[in-house]
């Protein structure tokens, strides 16, 4: 498949509404589980992707498309959300999740970007040059991956009751360290 700027943003505009049906009014259990030390649980994923909504696609993607001569991204903190969220319930962070994803795809439409601009680029801190093009595939990405992760994270909650069923069941063994 070839990067389509639109159906691009047709799946990230699907990813709030998916991420709200997987997890609004979830029991705390399923919400606040994780697979073992230092791995996002369901909450966390969705404060994860609030971060990338206020500092990382559309920040990086206003640089790229700027006339500024410095195109240097600031490095990412992809745990900021720790601190963040403490004392935040789920369902505040489903609907501010959903209130910047569509302001953010409002500006993205806005630019009206063609092909030249998707070839535009700016300085990764980690990767070098990247164009606009490959920062918004991994966008998509990024939000299919995280979807994943909630439904594995979720599937393991329930490893120890699904008896002799576990090896018909590779998301409950997916990610084992």
């Amino acid at each position: 498949m070839t990067f389509d700027l639109e159906n691009s943003i047709d799946v990230l505009r699907r990813t709030p509404a998916t991420v709200n049906a997987l997890l609004r009014d979830l029991p705390e259990e399923l919400a606040r589980g994780n697979e073992g030390p230092d791995t996002f649980n369901p909450f966390d994923v969705v404060g994860h992707l609030i971060d990338g909504e206020e500092t990382d696609w559309m920040t990086r993607a206003r640089i790229i498309i700027s006339d500024s001569d410095n195109k240097t991204f600031e490095p990412y903190d992809r745990f900021r959300h720790y601190a963040r969220n403490k004392g935040r319930t789920l369902s505040s962070l489903l609907d501010e999740f959903a209130q910047l994803r569509e302001k953010n795809l409002a500006e993205l439409k806005w630019w009206k970007l063609g092909e030249s601009h998707l070839d535009l680029t700016g300085v990764h801190p980690t990767f070098g040059d990247v164009t606009l093009r490959e920062l918004l595939a991994s966008w998509v990405v990024h939000d299919l991956g995280h979807i994943a992760q909630i439904s594995r994270v979720m599937a393991k909650q329930y490893r120890n009751d699904v008896g002799p069923w576990t090896p018909f069941l590779p998301v409950l063994t997916d990610r084992e360290r």
